[in-house]
């Protein structure tokens, strides 16, 4: 399967990875969060870039989601990732997971991105539920969710492995017809 490009708002464009990426795995290697909750590296090399970037291409070529890079039309610079997660697709669900570098947050980055793959996903992919987690102290990602139209609808105990133990998560939903909704998308 391939992934497609998208125009995220005015400003950005969503594609599927590239070995020119390696600048923005390097510098969310030295996030401090990213790399617990991803398959980022927590040592950036340039074989454990690579390894990541081939990953994303995994994939999608295996069908079992959409890796997007985040990129600024003015200047070509990757910010960041958006994933949309196909593992449970034949019960009607996907979902999503974003994140942005350091250098590039607070500037609706994640937002538009996620907006646009939503979207997307629930319109052209007909699929009928989106879902998302974030940690209950992410109130950022929390934002950027409920900005682009996600309800929260609870807590999930103990749901996810971060680092070395276990977490609890916010889970967040987006259905096909909440795009009828103002505030979503």
């Amino acid at each position: 399967m391939d992934v497609p490009r998208l125009v995220a708002g005015d400003s950005f464009v969503l594609r599927s990875w590239e070995l020119g990426d390696l600048p923005l795995v390097r510098e969310a290697s030295s996030d401090d969060y990213i790399p617990l909750i991803t398959t980022v590296p927590s040592v950036y090399s340039q074989e454990a870039g690579e390894a990541f970037v081939q990953r994303q291409w995994e994939r999608a070529s295996t069908g079992s989601g959409y890796p997007f890079v985040i990129v600024r039309v003015a200047d070509g610079r990757s910010l960041g990732t958006v994933g949309l997660w196909l593992r449970e697709l034949n019960e009607g669900r996907a979902s999503l997971g974003y994140w942005v570098v350091g250098s590039a947050r607070g500037q609706g980055v994640a937002a538009e991105a996620l907006r646009a793959v939503t979207a997307w996903a629930l319109g052209d992919l007909q699929i009928p539920r989106l879902q998302l987690y974030v940690e209950l102290w992410n109130a950022a990602s929390q934002r950027t969710a409920e900005r682009v139209g996600f309800q929260r609808e609870g807590l999930l105990r103990s749901w996810q492995k971060v680092g070395e133990e276990r977490r609890d998560m916010i889970m967040y939903s987006m259905l096909g017809t909440d795009l009828s909704s103002p505030a979503a998308c």
